[in-house]
């Protein structure tokens, strides 16, 4: 029993640590934008290709880009950011099968707990743009539409990327989730749904421009 109160108290001061590395880390690097996607896509992909530009205007407009740290579209994300004007950031996780942070992060963060590095995404992010993704991109994309929804957080941008392969889902939030009385229709529309690099940075852009008119919605937590 001994053992199993001290392995508990170490895994706090262990949480403590992650979070204290990682706002004093990223404390200062101003307007920020998350790009989430899948891990496995090739760079032979036209989603890859489509992540470096998004990220390329993104951070050419002086907004600083953050990744999950490790290959795809993470990886696409960071190269399209790295020295091109805002920072390339990358929140790297400790998994069973190592992940290998990408070359391209001007900041590099190694989290072991899951919890600590999305809250580093919620709290340093004015926009998620969500690409193709597996199981961890889509937890990111309803995390941000349940905290937006429950009033946890301050609304933003979160803009699905390709909407041919967020049709399926859409349809189905429509179909069943909306028709069951599970959420409301003006639920639907706490997200973008484009097609094209160019479509992104004007959406965030005029965020952005909001953000300025109203400094006390800078921060992103209400409660």
């Amino acid at each position: 029993m001994e053992d199993l109160k001290t392995s508990e108290a170490w895994r706090i001061f262990r949480i403590q640590a992650e979070l204290i590395d990682g706002i004093e880390t990223l404390i200062d690097l101003g307007p920020a934008v998350s790009i989430f996607g899948s891990a496995r896509l090739p760079n032979t992909s036209p989603y890859y290709q489509d992540a470096i530009t998004v990220a390329h205007n993104l951070s050419r407009a002086k907004f600083s880009v953050i990744s999950g740290g490790g290959p795809s579209i993470m990886e696409a994300a960071n190269k399209g950011a790295y020295r091109q004007g805002g920072k390339s950031v990358g929140l790297n996780i400790a998994l069973p099968h190592e992940q290998t942070p990408n070359p391209t992060q001007d900041i590099s963060l190694r989290f072991r707990y899951f919890f600590v590095r999305k809250l580093m995404f919620v709290k340093y992010s004015m926009s998620y743009v969500v690409f193709p993704g597996g199981f961890g991109t889509l937890d990111e994309f309803f995390e941000a539409l349940t905290l937006i929804q429950t009033e946890k957080i301050r609304p933003f941008p979160v803009i699905l990327y390709g909407s041919s392969f967020w049709v399926g889902l859409i349809d189905w939030l429509k179909g069943q989730v909306l028709e069951l009385g599970c959420i409301d229709k003006k639920d639907l529309d706490l997200f973008h749904i484009v097609d094209t690099p160019e479509e992104v940075l004007p959406i965030i852009q005029q965020y952005h421009d909001h953000l300025s008119e109203h400094p006390e919605h800078q921060n992103r937590f209400t409660v």
